[in-house]
This record gives C-alpha cells, structure tokens and sequence, in this order.
C-alpha cells in the first residue's frame, strides 16, 4: 500500500510537470481535473492505512530502541557490579596475602626466638649436668683415694690353719656414704 500511494503521487507529479502552460499565466498549467481528482482520493483512501503502517513501524523501532537501551543499561550495571566486585576481591585478596606474610614472618620470628630460649636452655642443663658429674666423679675420686689409702694401713691377717669350710654366713651390709653412691642410682 505504501508503494501505491508512492506511485500516485509519481503520477500526480508527472501530470503537473507535463501539464500544458496557460499562456500569460506565469507558473500556471492546465490539467485534467476529473484525473486528478480521482488520484488524489486514491491517496486520500491509501494514505490512511500507509500512515498507520508507518506509525506501527515507528512505535515498533522505539520499542525496539527502548528494549536495546534497556538492554545496553543492564548490561552496564551488571559489568559495573562485576568490575566492583572483582575489584573488592583483589583487594581482599591482597589484604588476605598481606596478613598472611605478617602471620608467616610473625611466626618465623617466635619460632626463631623459641629455637633461641630453647637452645639456652639446653645449654643451661648440659653445664649443670656437666657440672654435677664432675663434682661427683671428683668425691669419687677422692672416695677411691681414701678407699685405698685405708685399704693400705690394714695389716693384712695372721693366717690360721685352714677348716673346714663353712657355710658362708651372712655378712652384715657394708656402711655405704653418699659419696660412693652411682649419681643415677641417688636419684
């Protein structure tokens, strides 16, 4: 229908154009009034239905635009909440990978420092331990020293005729001094 009320103008035109001039009429011309007329009403009958038509049109590519901005402005606050969002992650990821190098150096430090107390520590049982064993191997020493220099001023016994021998009485328990004493076997 567009395309006839295009054709009729086209026609109206044409039949303007090639009209014959009224001569002393300036821009005038004469033309078949009852053709014209006619071409006209066809416009007129035409031109409704072409307007609606272009009206759909119109309203359907405002749709069409109102849609695709609709679309467009979605879409750019979804990427605008995507990009707040990656970026609130990053730096919660750097805080996290921050804390956690604190966390690890704070830990090294204490351990190193733990190392540290614990190897004085160790250090403080061995010169005790060091220390005590040599004070008991000197009383030892000193109780072997006044062991055999006793043993020594003992006469040895007269002998007697030999017996029989007997059965092997109990012999009472030897007086023992804390010097003579295994230091693991004092405590």
């Amino acid at each position: 229908m567009e395309n006839d009320v295009i054709e009729l103008l086209d026609i109206l035109y044409g039949m303007i154009s090639e009209a014959y001039r009224v001569p002393l009429g300036n821009d005038r011309c004469i033309i078949e009034r009852e053709k014209a007329i006619e071409i006209i009403n066809e416009i007129k009958a035409n031109l409704p239905s072409s307007l609606a038509e272009s009206k759909r049109l119109v309203a359907a590519r405002d749709e069409f635009i109102g849609n695709a901005k609709k679309e467009a402005e979605a879409l750019r606050k979804s990427a605008e909440e995507k990009a707040k969002k990656l970026v609130e992650e990053q730096e919660i990821m750097q805080e996290a990978r921050s804390r956690s190098a604190e966390m690890i150096s704070s830990a090294e430090a204490k351990s190193k420092e733990l190392r540290r107390v614990a190897s004085e520590f160790v250090d403080d049982l061995m010169k005790k331990a060091e220390f005590s064993l040599n004070e008991s191997l000197k009383s030892i020493k000193s109780a072997h020293t006044a062991f055999t220099s006793a043993g020594s001023s003992v006469k040895p016994a007269q002998q007697q005729p030999q017996r029989r021998p007997q059965q092997p009485q109990e012999q009472a328990p030897k007086q023992v001094r804390p010097e003579m004493i295994n230091p693991k076997e004092r405590s």
